[in-house]
């Protein structure tokens, strides 16, 4: 047959087109395998995970041992538990019994790093708290649902330090709503969600995600000796909760008068103004009863939680720009801030503590503190410390878990001792304070000064 290069040619095309497909091909099946591996639940832990802190410290409990027992009554133990971001700047949503009594807050981001933590403030009755991180950087927040259209059998996941392993993640279902769930004898949680999940140790505010990756609770506890029983407090409850402990009037010591609520609708979250103080900065801006608030100075809000967010760390005097919704328009209001009043030096009690000092403490009884240190009396257990405060910025930061047992040359065994001790000539005239603290088992001394910091 004589060479033909034509069929030469086709007889290779057609064997280059049968590879290429073949490549195709397997290139298709790996793809579709690869995205197959990808499951919503693994969509929604990515997209979560970096919102997710770990939380650990060391605290004071008490021993089981019977009395009599040659042991001591109190030993230290190490704490753990999870948090979750809901401010950018470092503000971090847990439950307070993980953080209640630790000396120490510290808190492992999800790329590793390890910084410290203060206690803002907490809710007993809910068992939650806030705490601020101490951090450079913007923190991502992760996407917020409702806890309110949950329905039994779907499923969940949780993430959490169980255990102390950090960043493990669960799934399960929901197996009811509306749960009421009493877990000692000053403690009950109540209108909970039970879940499936399996959470530890560890775990306790942690989040509860959907499948669509949306945070619609925060774990709490589980059955003791049960599997497959654990709780977890709905979402909106905890996010209202969190917008008290972060009011602005109370932690930024601004007054702008506003009232309002969150407005759950149809899947969406909104803020509306239900009311507003008279003569207040509210009322002087034009704001009126039914208005959504869209943003408060660039931050967006939906909820009671974004507008306290947006209104942090601005002080009196500041001009703060409000995007509102009215009768269906958008409007931008001008709403300036006038500085908190500020109590008179007269009275006590925590109040006035807080104010002048950014304190809220409680006594604690001198058999607990003598353990540590058998040369004091008594002392006050520090639960709150106010962000910016005196307390945070002389030279030793005083923070919740610390047992203030000394000012100046007086013993601090009662809250009217520290209100003496405020009315002290020295004090008034604006020098700085000596303190003595318990840290641990270490007793510490620093000094605070309470003039301008305090507004007195």
């Amino acid at each position: 047959m004589p060479f033909d290069p034509t069929r030469r040619a086709c007889r290779y095309g057609f064997w280059f087109v049968v590879v290429i497909t073949g490549l195709l091909i397997c290139g298709t099946i790996n793809s579709v395998q690869a995205s197959a591996r990808r499951t919503p639940i693994v969509e929604a832990v990515a997209a979560s995970m970096p919102s997710v802190v770990n939380i650990h410290g060391r605290k004071t409990v008490r021993n089981d041992e019977q009395a009599g027992a040659s042991r001591d009554h109190f030993r230290q133990v190490n704490g753990m538990g999870t948090g979750i971001v809901i401010d950018e700047r470092g503000y971090v949503l847990t439950n307070h019994h993980v953080v209640d009594g630790v000396s120490r807050i510290q808190v492992t981001l999800h790329n590793r790093q390890t910084v410290t933590a203060n206690l803002i403030a907490h809710d007993h009755k809910t068992d939650l708290a806030v705490i601020k991180l101490d951090v450079d950087d913007s923190l991502p927040l992760m996407r917020v649902g409702t806890a309110s259209d949950l329905m039994p059998g779907e499923t969940v996941i949780a993430i959490g330090n169980a255990y102390g392993y950090e960043h493990t993640v669960t799934a399960g279902i929901i197996s009811a709503l509306h749960r009421t769930v009493q877990v000692s004898d000053d403690q009950t949680y109540r209108d909970v969600i039970q879940t499936s999940a399996d959470i530890n140790p560890g775990n306790s505010g942690g989040p509860l995600l959907n499948i669509d990756g949306e945070l619609i609770g925060i774990n709490v506890a589980v059955r003791i000796g049960a599997q497959g029983i654990a709780f977890a407090i709905p979402i909106d409850q905890a996010l209202e909760v969190a917008a008290d402990l972060l009011n602005a009037e109370r932690l930024s010591r601004i007054s702008h008068g506003v009232i309002g609520k969150t407005d759950q609708h149809d899947q969406h979250s909104q803020f509306v103004v239900t009311s507003f103080r008279k003569d207040s900065p509210a009322q002087s801006a034009g704001l009126e009863r039914g208005d959504v608030v869209v943003s408060v100075g660039g931050v967006k809000v939906e909820r009671a939680l974004d507008f306290e967010r947006g209104l942090l760390g601005h002080t009196g005097g500041e001009s703060i720009p409000l995007q509102v919704k009215r009768d269906g328009s958008l409007m931008k209001v001008e709403v300036s801030l006038a500085s908190a009043k500020r109590k008179t030096a007269t009275g006590g009690g925590n109040d006035r503590i807080w104010d002048l000092l950014g304190l809220r403490m409680e006594p604690v009884s001198g058999q607990y503190v003598q353990q540590v240190d058998s040369r004091v009396n008594g002392g006050l257990t520090i639960v709150d410390v106010r962000s910016g405060s005196p307390a945070t910025q002389g030279s030793l930061r005083l923070q919740a878990g610390d047992i203030l047992v000394g000012m100046l040359s007086w013993e601090t065994v009662r809250l009217d001792n520290i209100s003496y001790i405020l009315n002290r000539p020295e004090v008034v005239n604006g020098q700085p304070i000596k303190f003595y603290v318990l840290r641990g088992n270490k007793m510490l001394h620093g000094h605070m000064r309470v003039g301008a910091e305090s507004g007195r």
